[in-house]
């Protein structure tokens, strides 16, 4: 069963959650007990395919789910030739003491697929399972890489809408190419002026306004959510820690029991959130490095105990972590404080009202335990990119660069020799500007077609620009709709009654 992070809501079942998205008190859906495993469990996965260990995993935490339900989900999600590996999410062999943790395979050559695949199907199915007859309207605040994964996944699906906003400046240009080229009859994008944080913000206020979703609900509309605010985008992020560590286990690279540490690049906490949950169920996992860019909102909270969105917000390399409000701490702080959800209710209004909120000595201790973070500016990224390159021949975006820098400071300062698996977020294409600038100069990208970037950077790194990238050359552009971010109510419900 699922309860609510600020405990104003009645116990639910996982499907009951999926289908909510985010609480009605505004809080997040937490499992009441987190699942425990045994080391006979892990060295099972070792022999599965990455399907088979998903619907092992998933069936501990959905089990209102049929193990039919469940295979079907994963199917659907994971088969049919959509990931470019057969591994779905390969660890890769980079240095001696360094893994790379491939989440990009999918349509959308991001990580954000690995949830997006599974979620409208665990959603389709949890409708059903409840009797809903309202047509489901999803809101998506996006800093590059959901957005376009939401909207492959939920292309099309019945009964549900979806709308993506994104930070009319904040994303690359292939994020935003995949985006506003993106087809399906139910589908609408908006660029918003303002930042992530100002697209979160509206999307969050719009959940929480309850005259809002009275009127809508009158017209048979619900809305729901997409983001990892959404158990159902969470829940399919515990995977590939387990599904990592089993493959290193059986290519004889760790034996089983022994610890690894997961170094994260994440903005929002919902990446390195799973991996926390992959550890209470018992994955040997050392530490979950958190690793930030110059927006170290995370980094400053993990290391002080004070979260403060009061500072300056930097666009930069890595722009799907150019985040100030981390959503996902809240189910964090909820297990650290032992589900005491009056506190989280009112660090949540203290960062709602001052923006900014100390957690006390004693948390913050029982925190710095799990999450060592570190955070690492754009010229070390790029500097980064230049470096593993020429070293290991092995191509990181910005996002990866950052964790494997912060994977290297770590190391430096601690002298912790365990093996680092680096959770690689996205291809890097999906940033080619960034990358080939870092590999070849600025004059490598100096008045240059997006496209012409994209082969130049395949050959130099001597991989095939993803056929999904490479084709957006001669898609259509389908949406071009900005608002501001005080209008997306109004644009909300204009779009409801417009899309199909």
């Amino acid at each position: 069963m699922y309860l609510s992070t600020r405990g104003q809501v009645e116990r639910m079942t996982s499907a009951q959650a999926i289908a909510q998205g985010i609480a009605p008190d505004g809080g997040l859906f937490v499992p009441e007990a987190i699942p425990c495993v045994d080391e006979t469990f892990i060295v099972t996965l070792c022999s599965l395919c990455y399907q088979d260990r998903a619907a092992a995993i998933l069936q501990l935490f959905l089990t209102d789910y049929t193990e039919v339900e469940l295979k079907s989900c994963v199917a659907g999600a994971y088969g049919s030739g959509k990931f470019s590996s057969p591994a779905v999410a390969p660890v890769v062999k980079v240095g001696e003491q360094t893994v790379a943790l491939e989440l990009w395979h999918g349509p959308t050559s991001a990580f954000k697929d690995m949830a997006l695949q599974l979620l409208p199907r665990l959603l389709s199915c949890a409708l059903k399972k409840i009797g809903e007859q309202a047509q489901i309207v999803i809101l998506v605040a996006t800093s590059g890489d959901t957005g376009k994964a939401a909207l492959e996944g939920f292309k099309d699906v019945e009964q549900t809408q979806v709308m993506v906003f994104y930070p009319e400046e904040g994303v690359s240009q292939i994020q935003r190419l995949q985006m506003v080229t993106q087809e399906g009859e139910n589908l609408k994008v908006f660029a918003v002026k303002g930042n992530f944080d100002d697209a979160q913000t509206g999307v969050k206020r719009i959940f929480s306004d309850q005259a809002f979703n009275a009127e809508i609900a009158n017209d048979g509309f619900k809305l729901s959510s997409a983001n990892s605010i959404n158990w159902g985008r969470l829940v399919p992020q515990i995977v590939y820690y387990f599904s990592a560590y089993a493959d290193l286990v059986r290519d004889q690279q760790i034996t089983q029991g022994d610890k690894v540490n997961f170094v994260v690049p994440t903005g929002n906490f919902g990446n390195i959130l799973a991996g926390y949950y992959a550890k209470q169920m018992g994955l040997p996992i050392n530490k979950l490095i958190c690793a930030s860019n110059s927006n170290n909102v995370l980094t400053d909270f993990l290391t002080t105990g004070v979260y403060s969105r009061n500072r300056p917000f930097y666009k930069t390399y890595s722009p799907s972590m150019d985040i100030l409000i981390s959503s996902n701490l809240e189910r964090l702080l909820y297990h650290i404080t032992k589900q005491d959800s009056k506190q989280i209710s009112q660090w949540m209004e203290k960062l709602n009202t001052t923006g900014e909120y100390h957690i006390g000595d004693e948390y913050l201790a029982a925190i710095k335990e799990l999450f060592p973070a570190g955070w690492v500016d754009d010229v070390q990224t790029a500097a980064t990119i230049d470096r593993v390159h020429k070293e290991y021949g092995y191509a990181l975006d910005p996002h990866t660069a950052v964790a494997w820098q912060v994977a290297e400071n770590y190391r430096h300062q601690t002298g912790d020799t365990t093996l680092n698996i680096i959770v690689s977020t996205a291809s890097p294409f999906k940033f080619n500007q960034t990358v080939l600038n870092a590999l070849a100069g600025a004059d490598s990208v100096k008045n240059k077609s997006e496209f012409a970037v994209l082969n130049q950077l395949s050959r130099i790194i001597d991989r095939p620009v993803p056929p999904a990238l490479a084709e957006l050359e001669h898609k259509a552009i389908r949406h071009t709709a900005v608002c501001g971010k005080q209008d997306m109510p109004k644009v909300v419900k204009a779009a409801i009654h417009t899309t199909r």
